[in-house]
């Protein structure tokens, strides 16, 4: 009875050590799949960051154009350049970090937008290839942008249900700031309502 009463127990421990080291290792993987993400995200936002500054020359050259957009544009593209070197790598898991830095990049794009809205008043800027190429380009990085983010928040969708699903969540705990739980990119304040278009 006694040396049955072992077995079960030397069994039980084996299938929990295995059970403990499969969860962990699923929490890596996916955590791995969260930075992976990550850094496309910067990827396509970097992508756009390069952008602006043909856009800005471009714009520049082909109009006397509105010195308060122009501004706005090159100060939103210096301040996403500042966050980007102040967010740590660990911005997955921190949210007020994630969100600061997605302010930045908010501000950017609100500003490039009001760029090209501003530059319909201005016939020349708009027949220029050089401008249609770029505003093609930088529609293209705004989708980029949107496809990565989608991406990141599914990769962290994926992390974050598997470690507070029961038994990984124990291991989560075990391992605490490891497999911290990881954040979302949100939505830009005033996204909800429908942009009001008139002619």
């Amino acid at each position: 009875m006694g040396r049955k009463l072992g077995l079960v127990v030397v069994l039980f421990s084996a299938l929990s050590g295995a059970g403990c080291i499969g969860s962990y290792n699923k929490l890596v993987q996916l955590s791995q799949s969260v930075d992976a993400q990550w850094a496309q995200v910067e990827n396509a936002y970097q992508r756009r960051a390069d952008l602006v500054p043909n856009l800005v020359e471009t714009v520049k050259g082909a109009a006397k154009f509105e010195q308060g957009t122009m501004v706005a544009v090159t100060e939103a593209r210096a301040k996403v350049g500042q966050v980007q070197a102040q967010t740590p790598s660990s911005a997955v898991n921190d949210p007020a970090a994630l969100q600061k830095y997605q302010q930045a990049q908010d501000q950017l794009g609100s500003a490039l937008s009001r760029l090209l809205v501003v530059s319909e008043q201005y016939p020349d800027l708009k027949a220029t290839a050089n401008f249609r190429d770029l505003q093609a380009e930088l529609a293209g990085s705004e989708n980029r942008i949107a496809v990565e983010r989608m991406r990141f928040n599914e990769a962290a969708r994926d992390f974050n249900t598997a470690r507070d699903s029961f038994p990984t969540v124990l291991v989560a705990k075990v391992f605490g700031q490891k497999f911290k739980e990881k954040a979302y990119f949100q939505a830009q304040a005033g996204a909800a309502t429908a942009p009001k278009v008139q002619f």
